[in-house]
């Protein structure tokens, strides 16, 4: 009997999530087909790259909220009251400033805050708040090759399942409606989604393309040299089949990176 319950502990044990892959995929080193043929800041190329554990969904404004908690940390847009914002009604491609919006009140404080979005990801961040928060969690920010590797599971389409979007609202979270002046009703999710609303890819791995941007930690060689910028990927709830289009494994979005947006975020990787 003793046999017994000792092979079945080991079983269990094998089978829980611990160590670096707790609330991680691991992503194994080889050599991996990466861009698109002519495409300006992602050209079609292979990259050998190591062996790396990514988060499994976006850091969501609970993870976010213990690292305040704990640290004091004061966000770039509560320091500089320089958040963009966004409200039904504005144009394409129209973002206004908002002083008082911040990561506990992405749309600022006319509207409502986080108190029921534990489970969303944090949002109104800007990429120094994003190192930050990786400083304190000895974590760091995919770089470009990790994300579209982590994102493409093998495929040399421009999404995981081939060329053509039209499985994509299975997978993200996007914008449903043509364009941004009014809502569709139907739309269960208008901005932010829970994390791991939408199904994974394959490997396992929730909000790749939608929900918000991706920040990752380094710059395409084709990207401006001057200013401040910072790379995000994967589309967000903002984007649409019309406007932005950015959720794809391809595409490299830019962004100051003492900016904050509602609708950009990051997830995090371990060696």
């Amino acid at each position: 009997m003793k046999s017994v319950a000792t092979l079945l502990l080991f079983i269990l044990l094998s089978l829980s999530p611990r160590g670096p892959e707790s609330g991680f995929v691991k992503i194994e080193g080889g050599v991996y087909s990466l861009g698109e043929k002519d495409h300006p800041f992602n050209p079609k190329r292979e990259v050998n790259m190591n062996s790396f554990y990514i988060s499994t969904h976006e850091v969501t404004n609970e993870e976010f909220a213990e690292f305040i908690t704990t640290t004091g940390y004061i966000t770039t847009a509560e320091r500089y009251h320089n958040a963009m914002n966004f409200y039904v009604g504005l144009g394409e491609y129209e973002w206004k400033e908002d002083s008082t919006a911040c990561w506990k009140f992405p749309f600022g404080t006319r509207n409502p805050g986080i108190e029921s979005k534990h489970d969303h990801p944090v949002t109104c961040i800007s990429f120094e708040d994003a190192l930050a928060y990786c400083a304190w969690k000895g974590e760091r920010l995919p770089t470009l090759d990790e994300w579209e590797i982590a994102s493409r599971c093998a495929n040399k389409d421009r999404y995981f399942w081939g060329k053509d979007s039209g499985e994509i609202t299975t997978y993200a979270n996007i914008w449903i409606n043509p364009d941004h002046r009014d809502t569709l009703l139907h739309d269960p999710w208008l901005f932010t989604a829970p994390v791991m609303s939408q199904k994974p890819n394959p490997w396992g791995l929730h909000d790749m393309y939608g929900n918000v941007f991706e920040f990752c930690a380094d710059l395409p060689p084709a990207f401006p040299k001057a200013g401040q910028l910072a790379a995000a990927r994967g589309g967000s709830w903002w984007c649409s089949t019309n406007s932005c289009n950015y959720f794809n494994s391809v595409d490299i979005g830019r962004v100051n990176r003492y900016a904050s947006f509602p609708n950009h975020g990051f997830r995090t990787v371990k060696e």
